[in-house]
């Protein structure tokens, strides 16, 4: 079919009128519904509040920590030694009523003992001289969980007496401190809700749902501890030891919606 110019150009014209047509109807409908996204984008309304609690106990349990470490010219001649003091030292301890499950040996080791010499020179480079193995060191960590804690001083200074080393503590605890974390949480919400509540009046608003909740702390700190350990060096009365109090804390932070 044979078409003149000017239908064509109407035909032109037409095609244009109707895109443009179809572009207006697109960006009319996308300016329109534009606010209604940009407003679902938005963060809700929401306010936070954080709040503390903290319970305070006695420790009932103390661990303290102590090194036995001999040389000798031989491995085995080394770990025997400390195998040696290491009997000892746990007699004394089952001796004084701490159970064999609270006795945990941590570490033990050996390692060499090396002589590196000394060269003097006076040209450069100096000679190397390979070291020289003289002996070897063993060595064992034990850490000991006692119960009575009332013992603590005595038997920290009968350790001491049985020729082991790097004798440390006591560190009181707590043995059973989920109650007592609990028991934080517990005031910490309290706290956190009871500021909610003034907040809100005070500023005329309505709180709605919880819409997130997390907790840091929830860990024991010492309180009040004091250590006496003059006498366990000097072989005299048992040393006094304060178990003080320790304190179990939370902090928390609650989010609500407002209505």
């Amino acid at each position: 079919m044979n078409i003149s110019p000017e239908q064509k150009i109407k035909l032109y014209r037409g095609l244009r009128i109707a895109l443009i047509a179809f572009l207006v109807a697109v960006a009319f409908s996308f300016f329109t519904d534009f606010p209604h996204y940009r407003y679902n984008d938005k963060p809700e309304n929401v306010i936070t509040f954080s709040g503390h609690g903290e319970v305070t106990a006695i420790p009932d349990i103390a661990n303290v920590y102590f090194t036995i470490s001999k040389e000798s010219k031989t491995v085995k001649e080394a770990q025997t030694l400390v195998a040696q003091i290491e009997k000892k030292s746990l007699d004394f301890l089952k001796e004084n009523n701490v159970l064999e499950k609270d006795i945990k040996t941590t570490n033990a080791s050996f390692s060499p003992k090396y002589d590196y010499g000394q060269i003097y020179c006076i040209k450069y480079p100096c000679p190397q001289r390979s070291p020289v193995i003289i002996g070897y060191q063993a060595s064992e960590s034990i850490t000991v969980k006692i119960r009575n804690t009332d013992d603590v001083g005595k038997i920290m200074q009968g350790l001491g007496t049985l020729g082991v080393s790097d004798l440390s503590g006591p560190n009181f605890s707590i043995d059973n401190e989920d109650g007592l974390k609990a028991e934080a949480r517990k005031k910490a919400i309290d706290n956190a809700k009871e500021k909610a509540k003034v907040l809100a009046k005070d500023l005329g608003i309505r709180l709605g749902k919880i819409t997130s909740f997390n907790e840091s702390g929830n860990y024991p700190v010492p309180m009040y501890a004091k250590t006496m350990m003059d006498s366990v060096a000097s072989g005299s009365a048992p040393a006094e030891i304060s178990k003080g109090e320790n304190i179990i804390s939370s902090d928390i932070t609650i989010t609500y919606e407002i209505r």
